[in-house]
């Protein structure tokens, strides 16, 4: 069967390339065309528009490109039509992603949802295109089944898909002297800083990182760098700072970690996963992030306190993302006390999100509908 797939970011591309690799486990003639990267493409997608030229993120961002996405979507529907799939697959990247469902839904494709827009946390009234557009949707987190079941939409839920990448990718970490070792580093604690993959946070993030490793001494500190950016950007930012800039090794760095201080979003989760007792941390466009706090209606920013529904880790955003409020937390999380709180939560955690096989299950479901196993609905 032919799937046209949709990823607009680097999370998406990831759980999207292993969405495609079981889907050729189970339909031997699959093939994929896809908005996705790398990882979508090693899986034999063949990708139209890489999620590098697509990933804008904020209100005041998306306003400036707006023309740019908008032309985006127009040459979707076109691209669509003209290759006529049997299956639309979308993988988050609501903005557009919704757009294109209901459009859609319209021209008679079926559409496939992969992890739910945060719908429960702004936005709410689209649940309403998912219900019309969406024949069926697969979420990740253990709340949101009940969530849509409460509002009469039949959702899957089979874990959180992460769980099975992280257990295949700590098989392949090195150990930590050979760590230390390839990356020149001593035998202190590192403390890992996660500053983001975009360059509109990194911008106003990293350099905030960078003024707090001088409070401690006793401490290394690496960077998780990306190749979505040029090593000159990390560079230019680092430059005079006693800082090791380790690029796409990020699990690496978390399971040799001590703490961290990680920018909100996928890498928080992930680090939670890895047992990196972490600090999650935003700064961006101050008028993005206000408009945000306005539509949002959500306790936390990050999964973990979300998912656990309590302030396990400290969040410092925007305005309360400064150099003495990060120190201060550092130093609390530092402590054998808090520290092992944390981890006694993570324990709690993985075992709300614990299942095997998770991308071979939903891989499963949609052949199962396509070929008339199940309704179309």
């Amino acid at each position: 069967m032919n799937y046209y797939v949709i990823a607009g970011e680097p999370s998406g591309d990831l759980h999207g390339s292993n969405l495609l690799k079981a889907i050729k486990q189970v339909d031997a003639e699959a093939h994929f065309r896809c908005w996705g990267g790398d990882l979508m493409e090693a899986q034999g997608g063949e990708i139209i528009v890489h999620y590098k030229k697509i990933a804008f993120m904020g209100f005041v961002e998306v306003i400036i490109n707006l023309r740019t996405i908008l032309k985006n979507i127009s040459f979707c529907k076109e691209d669509i039509l003209k290759h006529k799939p049997d299956a639309l697959i979308l993988i988050d990247y609501p903005g557009f992603n919704l757009r294109i469902a209901k459009w859609a839904k319209q021209q008679g494709i079926r559409v496939f949802y992969y992890i739910s827009p945060t719908i429960w946390a702004w936005k709410e009234n689209r649940i309403k295109t998912v219900k019309e557009s969406v024949e069926r949707m697969y979420v990740i987190l253990p709340f949101e089944k009940k969530f849509y079941g409460d509002r009469g939409v039949e959702v899957e839920y089979y874990g959180h898909p992460l769980v099975d990448v992280l257990k295949q990718e700590q098989a392949k970490i090195i150990s930590r002297p050979e760590f230390l070792a390839k990356y020149k580093l001593s035998e202190k604690r590192i403390i890992a800083l996660l500053p983001g993959s975009r360059a509109q946070e990194l911008k106003y993030i990293l350099p905030v990182m960078m003024q707090i490793i001088k409070y401690f001494p006793d401490y290394q500190f690496v960077v998780a760098a990306t190749t979505s950016l040029s090593k000159s950007f990390y560079e230019d930012t680092t430059k005079g700072y006693p800082v090791t800039i380790i690029t796409n090794d990020t699990y690496s760095i978390m399971q040799h970690s001590y703490v961290g201080l990680i920018k909100s979003g996928t890498s928080s989760i992930e680090a939670a996963l890895f047992n990196l007792p972490h600090v999650v941390c935003y700064l961006g466009n101050g008028a993005s992030f206000y408009i945000a706090k306005k539509l949002v209606s959500v306790k936390y920013v990050s999964l973990v306190n979300i998912i656990l529904d309590r302030l396990v880790l400290t969040e410092l955003l925007q305005q309360d993302f400064t150099i003495p409020k990060i120190v201060e937390e550092l130093k609390i999380l530092l402590t054998d006390k808090k520290r092992y709180e944390v981890l006694d939560d993570y324990k709690l955690l993985l075992s709300m999100l614990q299942e095997e096989n998770i991308s071979l299950k939903i891989a499963n479901s949609i052949y199962k509908r396509l070929t008339n196993n199940a309704p179309n609905n």
